[in-house]
């Protein structure tokens, strides 16, 4: 089991020393693990977990349903690839169920969204059929509670 990996993943500023004490590990052992996770392309890289509400950029965080029709000889893949491209697409997924992948896409405003899901994702050969969902609010990002201090934590009651 690798014991540094899960370190990393909670927290990848953590420094080197403090990871070898978590991990009981010598400092040159966990240097040269990282090295190596990073050369193998485990760890393809670092990114902060930015709460939306906290910037002053506004942008809007759209997940797209996307049914497709496999293409011979690719399946889904090459189909997926090329959707991953489009700078829009934060993320994309294979997925189990009623459609076939699903899309992330960020943009500034909803029409730029609605624009990318017309103008390029739906026009996409193989493209049968996108559901989008907007988000609204953020709780939890990559495992990290986004903590909203303001108010009450539930509504009020009024008679």
């Amino acid at each position: 089991m690798d014991k540094i990996l899960p370190l990393l993943r909670k927290n990848a500023r953590a420094s080197v020393a403090d990871l070898a004490k978590a991990s009981s590990l010598s400092e040159a052992d966990v240097a040269a693990h990282i090295a190596r996770l990073e050369h193998d392309g485990v760890v393809l890289g670092y990114q902060a977990i930015v709460d939306p509400e906290k910037i002053a950029r506004e942008s809007v965080t759209a997940v797209i349903e996307v049914k497709l029709t496999p293409e011979r000889d690719g399946g889904f893949n090459k189909l997926a690839e090329r959707i991953s491209k489009f700078p829009e697409v934060q993320s994309c997924y294979l997925m189990s169920g009623g459609y076939d992948l699903m899309v992330v896409v960020e943009g500034r405003t909803l029409h730029e969204v609605a624009g990318f899901v017309s103008e390029k994702l739906s026009t996409q050969k193989g493209v049968i059929s996108t559901g989008t969902h907007f988000r609204l609010r953020a709780y939890k990002e990559n495992g990290v509670e986004l903590k909203k201090e303001n108010g009450p934590e539930r509504l009020s009651v009024a008679p």
